[in-house]
Formats: structure tokens, C-alpha cells, sequence
């Protein structure tokens, strides 16, 4: 079969990694693809955007593609399983209908409430005015969401009434563009994150390893959000009992609610996890692999991802399970300086060539220009290694970051460190 995953990061250059080792991949297209994509056996970049559905198109018709699988949320969003549908072409992940359960954070939020699925107390503003009544009447911490998609930066953890006013305020004033213009404002949750992905056929799922990532820049949890510094599989604070309270209040609910809505649900679904003292909450749903949780998780993943792939686009995953590698997996982001608010684009990395067989270096904002690869974005590679241990693992990935160079880069030095596990 020819595979075409759709993006060009991190997520990205893991599926394609993974999907080409397939014995049933005959060639893996990614569109764009990075430099990373680029230098991998059996993989190929095509130069059409991830938003660019009807170039997509053509090129699935073009080259005969078997499977596409859509990597970053946008063109989900933007409908383009429905186009890939229409023209007869088999496209992996849910429809634009289906989609909206992360495009818009208000629609997820009544789509839970609807449904009795856990989560944080919440309310949805256009009005600074009823934002401002809403905090004062609520004193406390609370977090500020944009309501559509914001390249996972839309979101702020604020302490108090002045940090959520303050936050609210920029986001309907035009901070985040069409994306804030609406807001959901919800109680801080306390407690363990974690997340938790699935692939859904429609009727049937299968659960991948759990996972843990870092969305504030500098270590200790401090600084801007992002999009994630970095990431861990598994989440040591999901033991086998916790794992079977997330399917059976969570996920399978979910799944149900969908269907009961009309929407056949096919693809990645991501649950964003705060473990309370009252149980799981969801925070958030992505309708796709999470970045950086996808590099470790292939790293752990010993089924065979096209197979899978497959079977859930045609409603066939009903039996399946996964084999997963034992050992624990650890990413660390790699950024750009200036990452998130303002990066620098055009540095040249130095180093990718070293020979390390303890780890992977997965690109995200790379470009090759004449035989140098220079950075293109703000998150700009996720070096992962399996371990014995997670410390082992944190181990190589520390060491191979260390043979790497980019001026300015930023990374997290605590990955992995602080005292996980302690579920509240």
C-alpha cells in the first residue's frame, strides 16, 4: 500500500517512521513533510501544504495513494475527510462535524455537559462585560481557553480574578484573532495530567500506551504555554484500575455520545486528562495524535501501524490489540529561540548527523536548504529513546541533545524529573 500522512512536524515524521516500516507500506508520501521526513528510507515528501485539500486530492489520485492519514488538527477541521470521502478516497480521521469536539472548545464543553462525562465547571463568553461578572461572582483560580484553535497556545493557567480578567480581555480583544472571540472560562483543576489517545473505527477501539506532556516553556512549569516541551509514555500515574475508570467513564461514553449525535466517528481521539481527588476529568479532546506524545509512543508501539491505520478507516478494528514495547519512552522539545511568542526561523542545526543508536531524532520545523537543514518553526525537533527506565531513557536523550547545536535553542532540562505518579 502508499501511505500519505498529511503535516509537516514532529507527529508528523513519527507516524511516517513508523508507518514505513510496515511490511505493507510500499512507500510512505508526507505532504510537506520536513527535512527529517526527507532523509528517511521508503518515505518521500510531497511539496503541497496541510491546508491545501484540493492539492492533497490531486496528489492522493496522482500517485494511487491506499491511505491517507491526517496529522495536525486544521484540515480536520477545514473538512477534508469529507472532501477525501466525496472523491472516493479512504482518509483516515473524523469528519468536520466530528472535528469540532477540538476546533471549539464551547461545543466540547456542551458536548460533555450533554453527555455526564467529567469535567471542569465552565462557562462560555462573547462579553468582556459577562466574562467580567462571571469572574467576580467565582472568585479563585481559573483557566482561559480561546475557543477555536490556537496551535495549542490558546490557553491560560491563571491564578486569580486579575490573571482571568487580564487573559480574557486579550482574547476578546483579538489576541488569538477569530479564535478568541469566543472563550471558555473554567475552574482550575488540580491533580496529574496525562493523556490518553485512542483509535476508533466507528463501533470499536483500541487504547494506545498512556502519556504525559509539558506545555509550559521553562522548567519547573513555568513561563508561556506551548504547544509541548516534551513528553513521557507511560503516564506513571495511570495504573491498570485508573486506565479501566478512564475507558469505561470517558473514552467509551464519548465514543457513544458521537454516535448518538451522527457522527461516525473514525480516527485518533485524544483526551487531555487532570487526575482529581474525584476522579478523571477531561480538560480538552484533540481528533488526532498528540505532539510530542507521538514520539514516544511509536517508539513503544510494536503493532503494526499501517494495519491498524487501515482497519479503522474501513470499520474493521473490532479484535484488534496493540503490542507495546515494556521499556518507558521520553521526548524532549528542542524550540527555537523566542519560541512561542516570536521564534527565529533560518538557523542552521548542526549535529543531526551524528550516529546514536540510543535514540531518535524526530524533526518538526526543519527545511533543507542546500545541504544544510535549518529551522523553520518554532518547536524544531523531539529527540526520544526508549529506556529501561524512565531515567535511563531522560539519560540518552539528554546526552544526544548535548551533540546537537542551534544558536539560541531552548529546551526543558526537567523532562521527566519532577515527582510523578502521585495521583491526589
Amino acid at each position: 500500500m502508499k501511505i500519505l500522512i498529511v503535516g509537516s512536524g514532529g507527529r508528523e515524521h513519527a507516524l511516517a517512521w513508523k508507518a514505513a516500516q510496515s511490511p505493507l507500506a510500499s512507500e510512505v508520501l508526507v505532504a510537506p513533510g520536513n527535512a527529517g521526513t526527507a532523509r528517511e528510507p521508503k518515505i518521500r515528501n510531497c511539496p503541497v501544504e496541510a491546508t491545501d485539500i484540493a492539492a492533497l486530492i490531486a496528489t492522493a489520485r496522482r500517485e494511487q495513494v491506499d491511505l491517507t492519514i491526517v496529522g495536525p488538527e486544521a484540515p480536520l477541521v477545514a473538512g477534508i475527510v469529507d472532501r477525501f470521502l466525496e472523491e472516493g478516497l479512504p482518509c483516515l480521521g473524523p469528519t468536520a462535524a466530528a472535528a469540532r469536539l477540538e476546533g471549539s472548545k464551547s461545543f466540547a464543553k456542551e458536548f460533555l455537559t450533554r453527555h455526564g462525562i467529567p469535567t471542569a465547571r465552565h462557562a462560555t463568553f462573547t462579553d468582556l462585560a459577562a466574562a467580567t461578572r462571571y469572574l467576580k461572582d467565582h472568585p479563585g483560580a481559573h483557566v482561559v481557553k480561546a475557543d477555536g484553535l490556537a496551535s495549542g497556545k490558546g490557553v491560560v493557567v491563571a491564578d486569580d480574578e486579575k490573571a482571568a480578567l487580564e487573559a480574557a480581555t486579550a482574547m476578546l480583544n483579538g489576541a488569538f484573532g477569530e479564535a478568541g472571540r469566543r472563550i471558555v472560562i473554567e475552574e482550575r483543576l488540580t491533580g496529574v495530567e496525562a493523556s490518553f489517545i485512542v483509535l476508533a473505527d466507528g463501533l470499536d477501539y483500541v487504547a494506545f500506551p498512556t502519556s504525559e506532556d509539558h506545555k509550559r516553556r521553562d522548567d519547573g512549569d513555568r513561563g508561556p504555554n506551548t504547544g509541548g516541551m516534551g513528553a513521557f509514555s507511560p503516564a506513571s500515574a495511570v495504573d491498570a484500575p485508573l486506565e479501566v475508570v478512564i475507558r469505561h467513564e470517558i473514552i467509551e461514553p464519548t465514543l457513544r455520545g458521537l454516535k448518538a449525535d451522527g457522527h461516525h466517528y473514525r480516527g485518533f481521539l485524544y483526551a487531555g486528562l487532570m487526575l482529581t481527588a474525584n476522579g478523571p476529568k477531561v480538560l480538552e479532546f484533540n481528533c488526532r495524535f498528540g505532539d510530542p506524545e507521538t514520539q514516544p509512543i511509536m517508539m513503544r508501539l510494536r503493532s503494526d501501524l499501517v494495519a491498524l491505520t487501515h482497519a479503522a478507516a474501513h470499520g474493521r478494528l473490532a479484535g484488534a490489540t496493540l503490542e507495546i514495547d515494556l521499556r518507558p519512552a521520553l521526548c524532549v522539545v528542542l524550540a527555537a529561540p523566542g519560541y512561542p511568542a516570536a521564534p527565529r526561523l533560518g538557523d542552521v542545526i548542526e549535529g543531526l548527523d551524528t550516529a546514536d543508536f540510543q535514540t531518535k531524532v524526530f524533526h518538526a520545523g526543519t527545511r533543507e536548504d542546500k545541504g544544510q537543514v535549518r529551522s523553520s518553526g518554532g518547536r524544531v525537533l523531539g529527540v526520544t529513546s526508549l529506556g529501561a527506565t524512565l531515567e535511563e531513557a531522560r539519560e540518552h536523550v539528554y546526552r544526544r541533545l548535548g551533540t546537537i547545536a542551534l544558536d539560541g535553542a531552548l529546551y526543558r532540562r526537567d523532562i521527566g524529573r519532577r515527582p510523578y505518579g502521585t495521583r491526589p
